[in-house]
């Protein structure tokens, strides 16, 4: 009740909240798009879409390590992650296309154990983090504007831009649109469809790299990072829709607002619960609307 009241009496606070999560929601909608467009077009819900994004801060840590500037961190993580993405496809994701959903689901998250354990082994359970040392901007009323946010933010709009020009104005692009509506159509239409899962699950990849990279630079990195990102994901998916870019970067901005309120009501030790309540709520929201969809057609 008294941090209900302070928001209250202090406005400027609740602007400050609303902005931050605003921002941070940029950072979510990354990961997002990438889970989307795995999803729509092979089918597999990627429970290890965290973890891509935890080796993408990783590949960044090193760069920072290495004397490169953060900022550089995040194509270069989208480029290393494009060819881990690719290698991942071949290894495991190649195999469970077009499988049952519960295959996919039990061998992606072996997928995202395995990932943990081998950033585990190679870079410890300590926490990282790259600094990139940006300006922070004071507006009136004391309402503090973090860069390296309004950067994240900026990404994910480019990138969600960039995915729809390179949707509908590339060859790939045009073959990735065909194979999600109809695989078997596009087969018969002479379309590699196993070429098109190799690079959708690439560009997967590159987006949770450079979501990883803005990750390393906003907050810490570490072997455990995957599950809250791969939780937030799924959510703002089901909620923005498969295939929806501006519903899934506005559903990832209303995410990032609501858990930003509840961190600062609930204690920053209970806003992990309620990114797992809200999940919960969401399903079961959605399973009533479609059963009440399903009378209303019969």
């Amino acid at each position: 009740m008294e941090s209900l009241r302070l928001l209250i009496d202090m406005p400027s606070l609740a602007v400050q909240l609303a902005l931050d999560g605003l921002l941070i929601g940029g950072i979510f909608a990354l990961a997002a798009l990438g889970m989307a467009l795995v999803w729509g077009v092979t089918g597999i819900i990627n429970i290890a879409q965290g973890e891509l994004v935890m080796l993408g801060g990783y590949a960044t840590f090193l760069l920072y390590e290495a004397g490169i500037h953060p900022l550089y961190g995040v194509p270069a993580a989208a480029v290393v992650m494009f060819g881990v993405g690719w290698a991942l496809h071949v290894a495991v994701m190649s195999r469970i296309v077009e499988k049952d959903l519960f295959i996919s689901i039990l061998a992606t998250f072996g997928l995202s154990i395995l990932l943990q354990q081998l950033a585990n082994a190679f870079f410890g359970a300590n926490v990282r983090t790259a600094q990139a040392n940006l300006k922070t901007v004071v507006l009136p009323g004391g309402i503090t504007v973090y860069i390296v946010k309004v950067v994240a933010f900026a990404a994910a709009l480019l990138t969600g831009a960039a995915l729809l020009v390179f949707l509908k104005r590339t060859r790939m692009g045009r073959a990735i649109r065909a194979t999600a509506q109809n695989a078997r159509a596009a087969r018969v239409m002479g379309i590699d469809t196993r070429r098109v899962y190799g690079w959708t699950f690439a560009l997967n990849a590159a987006i949770c790299g450079a979501c990883g990279a803005l990750v390393a630079m906003t907050w810490i990195v570490h072997p455990y990072l995957g599950l809250p990102y791969t939780l937030r994901s799924f959510m703002i998916v089901i909620i923005g829709g498969l295939g929806n870019v501006p519903g899934v970067i506005a559903a990832a901005a209303g995410l990032g607002i609501a858990e930003n309120f509840a961190g600062f009501l609930f204690g920053a030790e209970y806003q992990a619960g309620f990114v797992f309540t809200l999940l919960v709520a969401i399903l079961i929201s959605r399973r009533f609307w479609l059963g009440r969809q399903r009378r209303y057609l019969a």
